[in-house]
């Protein structure tokens, strides 16, 4: 299930105040006859689909705050299906801490115990380009990356792999021999020693016995990346899924955490409102209502046997402790916003979450010390 920036809706045309760009209840139906209007339509294909489409949001938003300065990413135009419409101001800052705060935890992950090979599975990762720029900063670098998607993101993916010499020049050269890198018949799975990109329906994970997932190795230091991904599971896939991961593919005693992004608070109006504009695309998020708090993350973590640590902070808060005053000047000065309070309320309901077990010599929390989580509501 793609990389979903369309989680970070709602559709801010409808949140402005109505001393913005246009009221709240003004804007906030859908029109008669639009294409976005699926409530009706929600059979288990159709909202597959619409699941899948949203990763087309995630590039274009990631294409908006790339253009504008907010991120460094030098993959984010190969990977984008069409014109970057302008995203608004709080929905590029969204976006900023968004991606800098992952980038932060997982970048902590590989400098710490720099010799170790360490893995990486990210879930729904879309046309994400983190391996990409991974890869450019440590070209022979250990790690074992692995992306896991529905078919037709993967097939997509691929293809653009595969018409970008650049692209295909990186995963070859972080290979022993270019050989090593295998891709199948219908170019919806790629494989290699360091770079994987499985077709797989993270509902099927949790069979008996789990889909075969090439090279991914049960021992090597996990960590797991859900953006906006488990939140489009029901709540009891979603725990099967961690469950299959964290002890059957990555069991004991491995060492193994996650990093999630999700929206959170759905219960004040701000909630209801952004719950109700994601409906009536036909965006379902399923545990929302089983997750609304940070308190809720760190719990969920404990339950699925990250027992060693959690941490889980609001991006309002991320900006705050996370961001550093230069950064910030920096960030500030990209865009005129004038819907300060539109964004206090946006970044209160997004959050990131993230959770460890500790196995052997590997501790998470040596490479997280620093980062520290907001603990009251």
């Amino acid at each position: 299930m793609a990389d979903r920036q369309a989680a970070q809706i709602p559709d801010l045309r409808s949140l402005l105040s109505s001393r913005g760009r246009g009221g709240l209840r003004a804007r906030g139906r859908a029109r008669r006859g639009s294409p976005e209007r699926f409530q009706h339509e929600n059979t288990p294909q159709v909202k597959d689909t619409i699941v899948q489409r949203t990763d087309h949001d995630a590039a274009a938003s990631r294409m908006s705050a790339v253009e504008l300065g907010y991120l460094e990413d030098p993959y984010a135009r190969l990977f984008a299906t069409a014109p970057t419409p302008r995203r608004f101001p709080i929905m590029n800052r969204g976006t900023y801490i968004r991606t800098s705060a992952i980038d932060k935890l997982v970048n902590k992950f590989l400098d710490s115990n720099p010799d170790v090979q360490k893995q990486i599975i990210s879930l729904g990762a879309g046309t994400d380009t983190r391996y990409f720029r991974i890869l450019s900063k440590s070209p022979r670098s250990s790690l074992l990356y692995h992306e896991l998607d529905f078919a037709h993101n993967t097939g997509h993916k691929i293809a653009t792999i595969q018409r970008t010499p650049g692209l295909l020049s990186q995963i070859k050269a972080a290979l022993s021999s270019p050989d090593e890198l295998e891709i199948s018949e219908d170019a919806t799975v790629l494989t290699s020693p360091t770079y994987n990109i499985h077709a797989i329906d993270l509902r099927n994970i949790a069979a008996d016995p789990p889909p075969s997932l090439p090279n991914i190795s049960s021992s090597a230091p996990t960590l797991l990346i859900s953006e906006c991904c488990l939140i489009y599971l029901t709540p009891e896939a979603a725990s099967r899924v961690l469950t299959t991961l964290t002890q059957r593919l990555i069991p004991e005693p491995t060492p193994v955490a996650i990093v999630l992004y999700e929206p959170i608070k759905p219960n004040d109006s701000f909630g209801r409102t952004m719950v109700s504009n994601l409906a009536t695309r036909g965006i379902v998020l399923e545990t929302l209502q089983q997750y609304p708090s940070l308190a809720a993350q760190r719990d969920r973590f404990r339950d699925a046997g990250f027992v060693d640590g959690q941490g889980a902070a609001g991006t309002d808060f991320i900006y705050d402790a996370w961001v550093s005053s230069k950064e910030k000047e920096r960030v500030a000065a990209l865009e005129m916003m004038d819907e300060l309070e539109e964004w206090l309320l946006l970044a209160k309901h997004y959050c990131v979450a993230w959770g460890w077990r500790n196995g052997g010599d590997f501790r998470f929390q040596d490479a997280w010390t620093t980062l520290k989580g907001q603990t009251n509501e």
